[in-house]
């Protein structure tokens, strides 16, 4: 039977030891550096252990059958505090192996091998599967296992950046090791019981420095993504959601790979709340999240309306959608306003023929395609209800509240920051207290964050009309927004 791609990655990391030994790298050690991998992965495993309150049995035999190991639930237990992994201090300290494999691979100490320069960038991906796998070994996946493999991972990641060595993307694949794999022969319990001297590798720091600088752009990670997006303001039950749908996806794509049943993923989604709540901007950080999963191709957002889809005569309707979802195959298509496309429409109206279309195209194109349907929360319910197939599609929903006038406000410094316009105190109060009485009186046309761009835009006009009368114009004059340039503005 084919060995899965974790064991072969582990027996790549084992490989690339007895290479980098072989080089008289790390052989002043008590312990091979094909043990010390071994052992480190296994501290690794036992810092993901009993994240959920209790360690299950399915995962503790996924330990030992990996690496190698005969524990028992004790045993582990008395390991994790022995090796003080169950204590944030172990997600700080850089496991003495890596720094090795960097060594080899930047510090110029051997002659190079089939593993080229990727024998760091290789045992991090190596501690990123195992611990994805791991934790897919429970259905009861929680946020907190997801956040300790993420937060050790980023600690490796970020070592690897400091000698030019982190590549997203490296093609990282299985290498079959280029020397004999001969086993550790010393007592298993023994050796995983043995401390480890983690001061060891400091000194290489300075002489691995400067030395060789990334070969690659680094591109858009998940991580930067998230961050992006949680760097947003407010959406706070949005981004716990986005969160949840990634922790999902992310697991059962390790299911699937051991062949086990996979839990219900929705991909597609309805937004639901009122305009400039966020909706767009976070359905196009979802379509390149989910493009970094591996779930889209292309990962590109392609945003329509009823008027996009529907037209004027028999059959123009089915043509017009088509094309739109050919456009969006490999990506995200976003309808705003879909209730549009059902309300209040009487006889003769195509709006129905587009969403039966969308719906043929939908099961169709179940891989290749996901769909977010979004408008407001009211109208939104009676979309869903127009037709038995439509709710049956989206059974995931995400509703974007209100910006409180703190958030608005929030939003308006960010817009300045990124024009390069700053408020004076007395703009700053006056604006303040415009979004407080636009919050309390909500009038029909208020729209949230579009109603903030409005605001700034107008008060950049009135910027500008005042500066052009200025004989002497600096920076400061060209960057200050007062308040009289905010006095006066309707919505």
């Amino acid at each position: 039977m084919k060995e899965n791609r974790l064991e072969q990655l582990i027996e790549t990391c084992y490989g690339m030891a007895a290479v980098i030994n072989a080089a008289d790298i790390g052989t002043g050690e008590q312990m091979t550096l094909r043990a010390m991998v071994r052992f480190e992965f296994f501290k690794f495993l036992s810092y993901l252990a009993y994240a959920n309150g209790d360690l299950q049995q399915v995962e503790l035999d996924f330990i030992n059958q990996t690496l190698g190991y005969r524990f028992d639930k004790a045993e582990l237990l008395q390991f994790r505090f022995a090796e003080k992994t169950a204590t944030a201090e172990y997600c700080t300290v850089v496991p003495k192996a890596l720094k090795y494999f960097v060594l080899a691979d930047a510090g110029n100490k051997m002659e190079d091998t089939v593993y080229r320069r990727k024998k760091a960038i290789t045992l991090v991906e190596t501690y990123r599967l195992l611990g994805q796998t791991y934790i897919a070994q429970d259905e009861k996946t929680s946020e907190k296992e997801i956040r300790l493999l993420s937060d050790y991972v980023k600690l490796l990641e970020d070592f690897l950046k400091e000698y030019g060595l982190f590549r997203r993307n490296a093609n990282i694949r299985p290498i079959l090791p280029v020397i004999d794999r001969r086993e550790d022969k010393k007592d298993e319990k023994k050796t995983a019981n043995k401390k480890d001297a983690t001061g060891a590798g400091q000194s290489k720091k300075t002489e691995l420095n400067g030395k060789e600088q990334a070969e690659e752009p680094e591109e858009e990670t998940m991580e930067s993504m998230l961050a992006e997006l949680n760097a947003l303001t407010g959406l706070g039950v949005v981004k716990k959601e986005v969160g949840h749908l990634v922790n999902l996806v992310q697991v059962s794509k390790l299911r699937e790979q051991y062949q086990m049943k996979q839990p219900s993923v929705s991909k597609h989604l309805v937004f639901s709340g009122n305009p400039g709540t966020g909706k767009t901007t976070v359905a196009r950080l979802l379509a390149k999240i989910y493009k970094s999963l591996g779930i889209l191709e292309t990962g590109q957002l392609v945003e329509v309306d009823r008027g996009g889809l529907v037209g004027g005569y028999i059959g123009q309707t089915a043509t017009k959608t088509m094309d739109v979802i050919d456009e969006a195959l490999g990506g995200i298509l976003f309808i705003d306003e879909a209730y549009a496309l059902t309300v209040g429409k009487g006889e003769g109206d195509f709006g129905q023929e587009a969403v039966d279309t969308l719906l043929k195209a939908m099961e169709d194109n179940r891989d290749s395609l996901v769909v977010i349907v979004a408008g407001y929360p009211d109208l939104m319910e009676q979309f869903l209800s127009s037709n038995p197939g439509l709710r049956s599609r989206f059974s995931r929903f995400l509703h974007f509240e209100d910006y409180t006038p703190e958030e608005l406000f929030e939003i308006l410094e960010s817009m300045c920051k990124g024009q390069e316009y700053k408020l004076s105190e007395e703009a700053a109060a006056y604006a303040k207290e415009f979004l407080v009485n636009r919050c309390a009186n909500k009038p029909e046309n208020f729209a949230n964050a579009r109603d903030v761009r409005n605001f700034l835009e107008h008060a950049i006009t009135n910027q500008a009309a005042r500066v052009v009368q200025e004989k002497n114009v600096d920076y400061e004059l060209l960057a200050r927004l007062k308040k009289c340039d905010f006095e006066g503005i309707t919505l």
